[in-house]
C-alpha cells in the first residue's frame, strides 16, 4: 500500500508517480468533460514553462480535479487535506501528485514542501480559503499560505474563479484564469490584494455567496460535500 512506502520510495514519489498521471490524465480529462463540461476563460495567462501558483475560490470537492483537466498541458500539484492520503484513495491522491495538509495545525512543512515543489519547477495548486466556502459571503478570508510560497519560490501566482454551478452532463461552470501578479515584500498586502482580484471577478460572474449547508432532520446545519 501506499501509505506503507519506505521514506526512499515517499521521496521518489513525493510528487506524484509520472507513469501513474500520464496513464490517469487523459482519463480525466474525458471523465470531467463528459460529466461536468466546463467553460475555461484565460488559460493563456497560464505561464507555458516555470514554476506558478494557482489560486483561486473553492466551492465544490470536484474543483481541484476539473482545474487539473482544465489545465491539460501542466501536471498541477494541489494541497489537499491529509485524510485523502489514507485507504485506496491514496493511491489516486499520490498518483496525482497531491501535496498532504493536515488542516488542523499550521501545516509548515506542507508549505516547505510546496516551495520545494515550485523551486523544482512545478505548478502548485491551492484554495487559499483553506476549505469549501459554506458561507453566504461572496469569499472567506485568504490565508497567507499561497503568497508566502510564492514569495519563497520567487514565482507568480495566476489567479483564477470558479462561478456558475456544477450541472451534471450539462456543465455550468466558469473556470477563469487572470493575469499572473506578483508577491511583493508586505506579503499580508499581497494577501489582500489576491482575495480582492478573486472576490471582485466573482461578484462580476454572478457568484455571490459560497455553498449553503443543508440542513438535517433534527434541524441543524448539516455538511453537504463531504
Amino acid at each position: 500500500m501506499v501509505n506503507k512506502m519506505t521514506d526512499k520510495k515517499k521521496e521518489k514519489y513525493k510528487y506524484g508517480d509520472r507513469w501513474f498521471y500520464t496513464f490517469i490524465k487523459p482519463l480525466l480529462i474525458f471523465l470531467v468533460y463528459l460529466l461536468y463540461p466546463p467553460k475555461v476563460k484565460g488559460i493563456e495567462n497560464i505561464p507555458k514553462e516555470g514554476a506558478v501558483v494557482l489560486a483561486g475560490n473553492h466551492t465544490k470537492w470536484v474543483d481541484p480535479e476539473v482545474i487539473c483537466a482544465v489545465v491539460k498541458k501542466r501536471q498541477v500539484h494541489f494541497l489537499a487535506k491529509d485524510s485523502l492520503f489514507k485507504g485506496i484513495a491514496s493511491i489516486i491522491t499520490w498518483g496525482m501528485g497531491a501535496i498532504p495538509v493536515n488542516r488542523k495545525i499550521h501545516d509548515h512543512g506542507a508549505l516547505d514542501n510546496a516551495i520545494e515543489g515550485l523551486k523544482r519547477g512545478l505548478t502548485i495548486g491551492i484554495f487559499p480559503e483553506g476549505t469549501i466556502n459554506r458561507t453566504d459571503g461572496v469569499i472567506m478570508p485568504f490565508k497567507i499560505g499561497a503568497v508566502k510560497m510564492a514569495k519563497e519560490a520567487n514565482v507568480p501566482i495566476v489567479p483564477f474563479t470558479i462561478t456558475g454551478e456544477y450541472k451534471l452532463f450539462r456543465g455550468g461552470e466558469i473556470i477563469e484564469f487572470y493575469e499572473p501578479i506578483k508577491v511583493g515584500k508586505d506579503l499580508d498586502k499581497s494577501n489582500e490584494e489576491l482575495m480582492n482580484i478573486v472576490k471582485t471577478n466573482l461578484i462580476r460572474g454572478g457568484r455571490l455567496h459560497g455553498s449553503k449547508p443543508k440542513r438535517n432532520k433534527k434541524n441543524k446545519w448539516k455538511d453537504a460535500n463531504i
